[in-house]
């Protein structure tokens, strides 16, 4: 079967209250390498723009993406989800409703990281809709916006924070679970940038990001999981759950900075206080 084929035969396919797997207007994607590498390049410079991440996911398109939102979306779970939680931003920037959830809760620990950090889930959707990207009313919009959606619930999950190793096991975890040459290329070369800044240390940054990749691929789906009622569970019981073990060698790597004088959240100055690290739970 050529691609083109299958690209139509997904145009063929809908969920049971009638929307369509892939919209016929849905332009494939194009593989583009070297528009990869440079924005790659341009976000070791800027690693706030956070747009500059979905271009270089949108320059190395995976070739399963479409059946891999096909097994999701069309499956009893899919309906489920799509029927039940059909706009995750609405459910995770409500920090009062979490709040109302039992202490220890994955929300409580979510709406803890989010307002430290001075983040919110409408904050990821305002800088993915930066691209311009045309929008559609098909079974691929709902997938991409449930994974981005599911981002930062990534990082309360697995321990990473958001220094720039933290981020980079973040996205090696995400290509276990969500296969992507774009999770590949940030991940492993950005953790080749953070062992060049921090030459000469003996801190296991290639470990950290290998352990990270390994339970990415051992862990269910979590995008696949009912999002609304892993909120109100015990953390430590839904990484039991998942299956997602303590970030030794991510925090064995912060001990080693510290000790050497470098702060893992600002690699460049090495005698800088660190700051406290996010979530040693």
């Amino acid at each position: 079967m050529t691609r083109s084929s299958r690209a139509a035969d997904y145009s063929q396919m809908f969920a049971a209250d009638g929307t369509i797997l892939r919209h016929p207007d849905r332009v494939p994607p194009r593989y583009r390498p070297l528009r990869a590498v440079r924005n790659f390049q341009a976000l070791m410079k800027d690693k706030e723009d956070t747009s500059l991440v979905f271009k270089i996911f949108e320059s190395l398109p995976s070739g399963d993406f479409l059946e891999r939102v096909r097994k999701l979306a069309l499956s009893e779970r899919g309906e489920m989800l799509r029927a039940t939680e059909p706009s995750l931003p609405e459910i995770l920037d409500d920090h009062a409703a979490l709040r109302r959830t039992p202490k220890g809760s994955l929300a409580h620990a979510y709406c803890d990281f989010m307002e430290a950090e001075g983040l919110s889930a409408a904050g990821l959707v305002a800088e993915a809709e930066r691209l311009g990207r045309p929008k559609y009313p098909d079974l691929v919009e709902w997938f991409i916006n449930r994974s981005r959606d599911t981002h930062d619930l990534f990082h309360i999950l697995t321990g990473y924070g958001r220094d720039a190793l933290g981020e980079q096991c973040v996205l090696l975890f995400t290509h276990g679970q969500s296969p992507s040459q774009g999770h590949l290329l940030i991940g492993y070369a950005g953790a080749a940038n953070i062992k060049k800044m921090a030459k000469g240390s003996a801190a296991p940054v290639f470990g950290a990001v290998r352990q990270a990749h390994r339970t990415g691929k051992g862990a269910p789906q979590l995008m696949a999981q009912p999002i609304r009622e892993l909120l109100a569970r015990p953390l430590d019981d839904v990484r039991a759950e998942l299956r997602i073990p303590q970030p030794t060698q991510y925090r064995e790597c912060h001990r080693i900075w510290r000790a050497e004088g470098l702060d893992p959240y600002n690699m460049l100055a090495s005698t800088k206080p660190a700051e406290p690290e996010l979530l040693a739970a």
